[in-house]
């Protein structure tokens, strides 16, 4: 196995799934595990190159751990995974208002298009609400702050749905794996799970297009 294909072994199984690792990482570094969960979660949703980090399953399988005796501190963990998404957003939306157009212009390799054009689809259509709605869904959520960014959205506005965004989203997840990740078929099956919960999270977002459709006609 050559250098490349050794890189992109490691990150295709330790970085997309970091999840599964989280409690040998634990056992063997301790507190460190807290910069590294907000590493991930800020760069999820604050880099728009970097969309495809685990978000969801991530802050349930933590939220899980935090249930545990020897698990992770739930207060320190949402805090800190809180910081991570607020800030993520806002830095992916000053990244937009700077560099926006210039990345778009550049056709920048590292950025699908048709990601940002659903972005830019879903902000039209839903208005300042989409920078709330945008956070359960995954690839969506990453790049809503980066067309507000480019946009008019005042930034004060967009703080304010950033933030409750970050809160519901941090919330919802983590809550969900801590009241319910030790349940023994949710732990020998959480790759199914995490499927669901990925489902789970486009529901707002058919709930909120279908009930706009209903209003226009």
């Amino acid at each position: 196995m050559d250098a490349l294909s050794q890189l992109l072994y490691f990150f295709s199984e330790y970085v997309l799934h970091f999840d599964r690792y989280i409690p040998a990482i634990m056992a063997a570094y301790g507190s460190l595990i807290y910069f590294l969960l907000f590493l991930i979660l800020f760069c999820e949703t604050g880099l728009v190159i970097t969309p495809f980090l685990p978000g969801d399953s991530l802050l349930f399988a933590c939220g899980a751990l935090s249930a545990t005796a020897d698990g992770l501190h739930f207060g320190y963990f949402f805090a800190i995974c809180l910081t991570a998404a607020v800030l993520g957003d806002t830095c992916n939306y000053w990244i937009g208002e700077k560099f926006g157009l210039r990345i778009l212009k550049s056709r920048n390799r590292l950025i699908k298009p048709e990601h940002v054009e659903k972005a830019q689809h879903f902000y039209e259509k839903h208005g300042h609400k989409a920078i709330f709605l945008c956070r359960f869904v995954p690839i969506v959520r990453t790049f809503a702050p980066f067309v507000a960014g480019i946009g008019t959205m005042h930034y004060r506005t967009f703080l304010h749905y950033n933030f409750l965004g970050g809160l519901a989203w941090v919330a919802l997840f983590s809550g969900a794996g801590y009241f319910f990740g030790n349940i023994p078929f949710v732990k020998n099956n959480f790759g199914h799970v995490a499927l669901g919960i990925i489902i789970v999270s486009v529901l707002p977002l058919v709930v909120e297009v279908l009930r706009s459709r209903k209003e226009g006609n």
